[in-house]
Formats: structure tokens, C-alpha cells, sequence
């Protein structure tokens, strides 16, 4: 895997509510004053490392990290966690989460069961240096957001090992809600064993499945050679959430320019949009077929703005409305 993550304008947003100056912020960690005003920004570990150092510095409220990683809105993640969040149990969304995060950035979840606990913890894979410590609060404060969320706040964790010195001991006991040990030979949260069969009350099989079809798809073929079309239809299967990919984007995206991409496309006779088209069709057919999954849903899983926007492409695609083709294929579910 490259050493890519790919960070959001929205950071820059967020960085401002905690009035952190955005030029000193940058400045501070190496990146040019232009950094957020680039269309699609990748950065290396060592790079948001220095971020992250950079954030810590200049923040003056310890608990940042803490509530980024509880802020999150399951409606608007990256299918990764929503097939987590979606799934049967919290060991479920474990074991899911961490198969599929290797599809993201270089940085993997570590889950290790034993018979009375069981720990997680992050991993960089490219890292040369420990990882900052307001990173390691964001990445294990999520964890227990999706632990909190899924199981109605039944799941507590047993235990939070730090390798950092002992410092904000009362913050730290009163977000995660169990003893911490400082000075641990990891970064870890550990939660009772029995927990991991705890179900989600969110939990939405016909969601997940769809969902885990895509990144299961995608995993199986990410070392293997494949053409143009199948690589953009990869890609944009994984991007499309909420938003609408363009091939500058996807182009980045699979390491080409657009001239590339588009000769390649060219070649094999479809365009861009052609295979945009296709595959919002193709995953629409799987969505409408799911019962429970509601229209709201399928409008954002496929990056429309709205229902209305979705309503009308589709009823352009298939000369039926959403509603009524749901309808005439209720018994032909795959």
C-alpha cells in the first residue's frame, strides 16, 4: 500500500472552531500555506504525524482528540465504518473495521482476544516515530463511539493503556469511563471479552451486506491487474457516499492523469460518465431490492444531493420510479 492519507478541507473548518491560526498551524508542521486549498489532498505518515504534533501544540484544550473521535455521524462516514457500525455484534464491527481499514491508508486496527479481554489498538505501518499522543486518543475515542453507539452505551471498556507519561489521569478516566495506565508498553483500549458478542442495536444486515459486498470485492482484486473500466468502477463503488466523484478525482485516485485515464477509457469504448451512469444503475438495482433500505439511503450511498435528484436520474434510467420498479422486483431480491 502507498504512504497515502488522504486528509479533507474540512479539517481546516474544524481547526478554526478550536481557533487554531491555520497559516501558524502550517507553518508549524511543514506544509506550504496552500495545502487546503487543493482539490484532493494526500499526505504521508510522517507528515500528519507532524500535523497532529502541530494541532497538540497550539490547541490549548487537552481534550480535543477526545471529542473528534466522539463527533462522529455514522449518516454521513466512509463505508468502512458504516459496516461496522451496521453490523451484528461489536465483535462483528471489530473484525470488519479492521479488515477493511487496510483498504483506506497505510494503518491497521489490531484486535487481540483472549478469554477475559480484549484489546485494540492502531498501527502505522509506515511510522519511523511514535505516533502523536491527540492521535491516539482520536483513533481509540472512536472505537468507543462505534462500542457506545452500537450497543446503546451497554459496552464500557475495562481498560485504557497509554505509553505516554502520566498526565490529564481524571480527563482521560471520565471520557473512556474505566481506569488508565500510564507508562503501558502500548496504546491500547481493552474491553471485557464477553462484550464482543454483545448485538448492535444498529444493526442492519441488508445494509452491511451491500456494503461488505463492495469492500470484500475490492479487497480480493487491490494486487491484482485489472482494466481501466473495472478499476474505475472499483473506485468509485468506494467513493460515491455522499458525494459525486469526478475523474480528476478518480484519476488521483488510481495514480493517473486525466489524460491517461480517459485514453483508457477511450480504448475500451466507454467514457467517464458512461461509467458513472453504470455503476449508480448497477448498485441502485442492489439497494432498491433491500426492503429496509429507504430512499433517503440509496440517494446518498449513490452521492445524489438529495431523494428528488435520485428519483428523477433513475426514473430517466429505467422509465420507472424508484417506488414502482421496487415494487415490480420485490420477489427477484439476488
Amino acid at each position: 500500500m502507498l504512504d497515502r492519507f488522504r486528509i479533507t478541507k474540512g479539517w481546516a473548518l474544524r481547526f478554526a472552531q478550536e481557533k487554531i491560526p491555520l497559516p501558524a498551524l502550517l507553518r508549524r508542521a511543514g506544509f506550504p500555506a496552500t495545502l487546503f486549498e487543493q482539490e484532493r489532498i494526500y499526505v504521508t505518515t510522517a507528515e500528519i504525524f507532524a500535523l497532529w504534533r502541530a494541532v497538540a501544540e497550539m490547541c490549548p484544550d487537552p481534550g480535543f482528540g477526545l471529542r473528534l473521535g466522539s463527533e462522529l455521524r455514522f449518516e454521513r462516514s466512509h463505508p468502512v465504518a458504516m459496516a461496522g457500525v451496521c453490523s451484528r455484534s461489536f465483535g462483528d464491527a471489530l473484525q470488519r473495521l479492521a479488515r477493511y481499514k487496510q483498504l483506506t491508508c497505510p494503518e491497521e486496527i489490531r484486535v487481540q482476544r483472549k478469554q477475559q479481554e480484549t484489546s485494540v489498538e492502531f498501527f502505522f505501518l509506515e511510522a519511523k516515530e511514535t505516533e502523536p499522543d491527540i492521535m491516539v486518543d482520536v483513533g481509540l475515542s472512536w472505537i468507543l463511539n462505534v462500542a457506545r453507539r452500537g450497543s446503546d452505551g451497554e459496552i464500557k471498556p475495562l481498560r485504557l493503556d497509554l505509553m505516554r507519561p502520566t498526565n490529564h489521569r481524571e480527563l482521560l478516566e471520565a471520557h473512556f469511563g474505566c481506569r488508565v495506565r500510564f507508562k503501558a508498553d502500548r496504546n491500547a483500549l481493552l474491553f471485557h471479552s464477553d462484550d464482543l458478542d454483545r448485538p448492535f442495536v444498529t444493526h442492519n444486515e441488508e445494509l452491511v451486506t451491500l456494503i461488505a459486498a463492495q469492500l470484500d470485492s475490492e479487497l480480493g482484486s487491490r494486487n491484482t491487474r485489472k482494466d481501466a473500466v473495472e478499476l474505475v468502477k472499483q473506485t468509485l463503488r468506494r467513493s460515491l457516499a455522499g458525494k459525486r466523484p469526478t475523474v480528476q478525482e478518480v484519476a488521483e485516485e488510481l495514480g493517473l492523469s486525466v489524460r491517461t485515464l480517459q485514453r483508457r477509457l477511450s480504448e475500451s469504448k466507454v467514457s467517464f460518465q458512461g461509467v458513472l451512469e453504470d455503476v449508480r444503475k448497477e448498485l441502485a438495482h442492489l439497494y432498491l431490492r433491500q426492503a429496509s433500505v429507504e430512499f433517503n439511503e440509496v440517494a446518498f450511498l449513490l452521492g445524489y444531493e438529495d431523494a428528488n435528484s435520485f428519483f428523477r436520474a433513475f426514473q430517466d434510467w429505467e422509465g420507472l420510479t424508484p417506488t414502482e420498479w421496487r415494487r415490480q422486483n420485490e420477489d427477484s431480491k439476488p
